[in-house]
């Protein structure tokens, strides 16, 4: 039997762009393993489920990503990446003024505000938290999630490096510890209030040592 061409399309409407479906899907397909993850929780998350609540097939999942952690953490990235226009910042860029301490309080009030915002909440801390007990994930939050986030310091450490602002002998890698640990921790472990005062404080301690002036 021979194949026919598709007639074309009727006057006044144009023919279905697949792009543009392919994008509604793949934005449903975040949305749904973001509030799976939520209400489920991590394990029980399946991309069978998370097919099911985007209305989509699994084999639609399946060409995209290789597994859910993939799909979760292409979610994530993407959530992260629309909170940094809506708050007015350029993705990607460490602020560099020359004055170290006012460009890392800036980039940790910017943390204070994700973290705040109940989009990023949420499903980040369900995520994290199960990435404490299993290695194979927390490795790959680390590698694809934390990693730029952290080069993005050691970049900055280094060049007040440079600038004779921080000692030569410091290992950036640790010294970034000193602002994001404490952070990280009274967030995951609700210790205490996430507020600008509080990085703030990080930062002078952390650059300033404990001992009196």
């Amino acid at each position: 039997m021979a194949v026919q061409k598709p007639p074309p399309p009727a006057a006044g409407k144009s023919a279905p762009d697949s792009t543009r479906r392919s994008e509604k899907s793949r934005r449903a397909i975040y949305d749904a393993a973001l509030a799976l993850v939520v209400e489920a929780g991590y394990p029980k998350t399946t991309i069978e489920g998370i097919a099911a609540r985007a209305g989509v097939g699994k084999q639609t999942i399946y060409r995209w990503w290789s597994s859910k952690a993939d799909v979760l953490m292409e979610a994530f990235l993407d959530l992260a990446g629309q909170a940094v226009p809506e708050a007015g910042r350029e993705p990607y860029v460490f602020p560099d003024t020359g004055d170290l301490a006012a460009d890392v309080k800036a980039v940790l009030r910017a943390t204070v505000d994700q973290m705040r915002d109940p989009r990023f909440d949420v499903p980040s801390r369900a995520l994290a938290a199960e990435g404490i007990v299993n290695e194979q994930l927390g490795r790959e939050l680390v590698a694809k999630l934390m990693q730029p986030s952290l080069d993005l310091y050691i970049g900055r450490l280094r060049a007040a490096q440079e600038a004779g602002q921080v000692r030569p002998e410091i290992d950036p890698r640790i010294a970034l510890e000193f602002f994001i640990s404490p952070l990280a921790q009274r967030w995951l472990q609700r210790t205490g209030p996430i507020s600008y005062e509080y990085t703030d404080s990080l930062v002078d301690y952390a650059l300033h040592g404990l001992a009196p002036r």
